[in-house]
This record gives structure tokens, C-alpha cells and sequence, in this order.
């Protein structure tokens, strides 16, 4: 069975600044451009970056508490692909 994510995107339509829900755990993961935008980490959440061509997105967790690292993984995934970013690659360091 896929499972349902949802996206939110932010008000100024870019998917790059967005957010996914898994409305089954309520874990969400906000998606932050690191070319356009300062990316500041929050203690005690779980981040994951993706890297392809020109872009480089970061991913993290928002509400963590204990969540499988395969739902993070999924989650990210399924945005890529929402994306159009099938060569993406999930990294879990700061790419440089």
C-alpha cells in the first residue's frame, strides 16, 4: 500500500519552501532551499539533504519523536519525485 503524504506549499508558490505531512504519525518535515534561503538546525530534529544539478534542498523534521528514519526517507522521496528531481540524492551530511 503507498502511502498518503501531503504537501503544503507556501504562499508565495515555491515547492522548493514547502512542507509534508504523514497525517497517519502527524510527523511533518519542512523543505528549505539552501541556494535561496539560510537554513538554521533545530535541536532534537532529524535532517536529511538532497542534492541534484544546480539545487540543494534541506529536510527536516518538525514534531520528531522517535519516527522510523525509513518514514523520513519515504517522505523525502516521495517529494523528489513530486519535484521532478528523479537523479536526486539523499544525503544525511551537509553537502558542500
Amino acid at each position: 500500500m503507498q502511502p498518503n503524504y501531503f504537501i503544503s506549499i507556501g504562499g508565495n508558490g515555491n515547492a522548493n519552501h514547502g512542507t509534508i505531512h504523514d497525517p497517519r504519525t502527524k510527523l511533518k518535515v519542512r523543505v528549505i532551499d539552501l541556494v535561496k534561503s539560510k537554513f538554521s538546525p533545530k535541536k532534537g530534529e532529524v535532517r536529511y539533504f538532497v542534492t541534484t544539478g544546480k539545487q540543494k534542498l534541506a529536510f527536516e523534521t518538525s514534531g520528531y519523536k522517535s519516527h522510523k528514519n525509513l518514514l523520513i526517507l519515504q517522505m523525502i522521496a516521495m517529494y523528489c519525485v513530486y519535484l521532478g528531481l528523479l537523479e536526486a540524492r539523499i544525503q544525511s551530511c551537509w553537502p558542500l
